[in-house]
């Protein structure tokens, strides 16, 4: 896919792999549109990358969708490219007593979210000659991780959409494309760092992840598996329980200390 002359959507843009699809793909020579809950945020990125447009917006909520629809549409008509990147991650004990509305909330933004975005944005995408959906999941889609449980959950489940997505599409000039993306040094895995098992060493710049994301967009792949996550692949499916009892050994005190 040419990744020049394109206008893109992309969820969560004010930091992370968001902010550096943005400042990439405008270098590219592409419209970028970004989203994120936090005004002041998105103002900060406007201030750092000018030719960047910028929607207050929030995934977890239906109504802040279909808005955006009509905002973008109406403003931006050759929007051919969505990059569905806004997530949550927390690590939780469910030995503890969770709200029920709080406890899905990874769900809401993680997965909810990006089918939202594809349904509502979906028509529109079909009237161009070229155009492309990006998931973004992760190396815990492939496996289950403890210390996170429902964002494990929702990853795993918007990998099956994605699989699901790209085979309804496939008579669309729509490309449907997961970036399986590892651990990365992004604010998303900050609260992390004082875990058991925790290393520093094994992430991944989020820049090295989006260069290699670009580069499959670019080589019409279908899934991408930067740095560990193509480890994780191979793992995740010669050992699956070794795989998980190496997981389980993070945050071990965190997750059993109320059992």
């Amino acid at each position: 896919m040419k990744l020049e002359n394109n206008t893109i959507l992309i969820t969560g843009g004010t930091g992370g792999f968001g902010l550096e699809f943005a400042s990439k793909l405008i270098a590219l020579g592409n419209t970028v549109i970004i989203t994120g809950r936090n005004a002041e945020k998105l103002q900060e990125v406007k201030t750092k990358l000018p030719a960047v447009h910028t929607i207050q917006s929030d995934v977890s909520k239906a109504e802040d969708i279909i808005s955006l629809y009509d905002v973008v549409t109406r403003q931006f008509p050759e929007l051919n490219i969505l990059i569905n990147n806004a997530g949550e991650m927390r690590k939780l004990s469910l030995h503890q007593n969770h709200d029920l509305q709080d406890i899905t909330r990874e769900i809401e933004i993680n997965l909810i979210g990006p089918i939202r975005m594809v349904q509502q944005f979906l028509p529109h995408l079909k009237t161009k000659k070229s155009a492309a959906i990006l998931n973004v999941t992760s190396g815990i889609a492939l496996m289950p991780f403890p210390i996170s449980p429902i964002y494990g959950a929702s990853k795993s489940g918007l990998r099956s959409y994605t699989k699901a997505l790209r085979v309804q599409l496939k008579n669309t000039d729509i490309k449907v494309i997961e970036l399986v993306a590892p651990g990365s040094s992004t604010p998303l895995n900050d609260k992390f760092k004082n875990e058991d098992g925790f290393s520093a060493n094994a992430l991944m710049a989020p820049d090295k992840i989006v260069d290699a994301a670009i580069k499959g967009l670019q080589n019409d792949k279908e899934e991408i598996y930067p740095g560990l996550a193509k480890l994780m692949r191979v793992m995740s499916r010669l050992a699956p329980e070794f795989m998980l009892s190496q997981a389980a050994k993070m945050g071990a005190s965190t997750m059993y200390k109320n059992q």
